[in-house]
C-alpha cells in the first residue's frame, strides 16, 4: 500500500469516525422515527472531499462498525436490528450517496459551489429515496404518509446541510492532503 492510499485511508477512518461523532446529537419529532442529525452532513462531505471510492468506503465503515455492536448510529443505536428496522434504509443509503456525490464531484476538473451543490443534492434523493423506501417496506406506511412524515419535514434542515456542505467542500481543500 503506498503512501497516497494510506493517507486516503486515514480520512476515510476519520470521516467514519466523525459520522459517530455527530450521531448522538439528534432532534427527534414525535411524528416520525426519523431523528434530524448532523451524519447526513458528513455523508455529503465524504462524498466530495474523498471522492467515490474512499467517500463510500468512511461510510461502509461507519455502518459495519455500527452493526457489529458499537453503539455510533443515530441517539447511540447500534446493531444488526438498526439496519433492518424502519431507519436502516438512511444507514444504507449513506455509502451509495457518497459514492454518487463524489463520482459526480470527480467527472469536474474544477468543481464549482454549483458543482457541489448539484451533487450533494443527487446524494441528498438517494438518502431520501432509500431511508423513505425501506421505511414504507418495514412500516407498511403508504407514500403519501412517509412524503409528509419522513421527507418533508427534513427538507428545509437538509438543504442547508447541503449548503454548509458545498461551501467546506469547496473551500477546505483537503484533496492537496491526499495527494
Amino acid at each position: 500500500m503506498g503512501k497516497t492510499t494510506t493517507k486516503k485511508w486515514v480520512f476515510a477512518a476519520l470521516f467514519a469516525a466523525l459520522t459517530a461523532a455527530v450521531a448522538p446529537f439528534k432532534i427527534p419529532l414525535g411524528f416520525t422515527p426519523v431523528p434530524i442529525t448532523l451524519q447526513t452532513l458528513v455523508v455529503l462531505l465524504a462524498g466530495a472531499v474523498l471522492g467515490s471510492t474512499y467517500g463510500a468506503l468512511a461510510m461502509i465503515l461507519y455502518v459495519l462498525v455500527g452493526a457489529l455492536g458499537l453503539p455510533v448510529f443515530a441517539g447511540g443505536g447500534s446493531g444488526v436490528g438498526a439496519l433492518l428496522g424502519p431507519t436502516g434504509g438512511y444507514l444504507f443509503s449513506y455509502f451509495i450517496a457518497a459514492f454518487v456525490i463524489g463520482r459526480m464531484v470527480e467527472k469536474k476538473k474544477n468543481p464549482t459551489y454549483l458543482h457541489y451543490i448539484i451533487a450533494m443534492a443527487v446524494g441528498t434523493i438517494v438518502i431520501y429515496v432509500l431511508g423513505a423506501g425501506q421505511g414504507m417496506l418495514v412500516t407498511g406506511l403508504p407514500f403519501p404518509a412517509i412524503l409528509v412524515g419522513w421527507v418533508l419535514p427534513f427538507l428545509i434542515g437538509d438543504a442547508v446541510k447541503l449548503l454548509v456542505a458545498a461551501l467546506i467542500a469547496k473551500k477546505a481543500n483537503i484533496q492537496q492532503y491526499l495527494k
